[in-house]
């Protein structure tokens, strides 16, 4: 990981506490401005960085695994589905489906995905910056701000203009 991701990803755990109260006030903010300002910071934050210079999220996280998801992997895979749970996932405290181990066993060399056109919905819209309706998932956001610097970046610039 470069200089400048390390950075932003150590600023997002220097600033733990002063994250979740800014992110906990944008509630108050109009959805529609709140998304307008998510979406454009969002664009701005992956036109320098770039997620295979740090994949931070694949190294220290888990997505949750819905069946969709479990049978297009498993079909790509050429295994049974249960045969895909039983090798790769449990049952977290949600109930949700995720990965047994960090780093996801899909991360292959350059930090590219070895399953990228059959990825997990949650890895296809993480880090969910740019979803409608941001302020349903500030809690996420704030989550994210101590994995993904892309998201720290956003969250700094996001102080600047509201």
């Amino acid at each position: 990981m470069n200089e400048e991701l390390t950075r932003l990803l150590e600023l997002g755990k220097s600033n733990q506490k002063a994250n979740k109260l800014y992110l906990k006030k944008l509630v108050k903010q109009k959805p529609a401005v709140l998304d307008k300002a998510f979406h454009r910071l969002h664009e701005q934050a992956f036109q320098k960085i770039d997620c295979l210079d740090c994949a931070n999220c694949c190294k220290t996280t888990s997505p949750i695994f819905r069946d969709v998801d479990i049978n297009r992997i498993s079909k790509h895979l050429k295994i049974k589905s249960a045969l895909f749970i039983e090798k790769y996932l449990h049952l977290d405290e949600d109930h949700d489906y995720v990965l047994n181990i960090a780093p996801c066993p899909f991360l292959g060399e350059g930090n590219k995905c070895d399953i990228y056109d059959h990825r997990p919905q949650a890895c296809r819209e993480y880090p969910h910056t740019d979803r409608k309706n941001i302020h349903q998932i500030l809690d996420l956001t704030y989550k994210n701000t101590l994995v993904c610097p892309a998201v720290n970046d956003l969250v700094e610039n996001l102080r600047k203009v509201l």
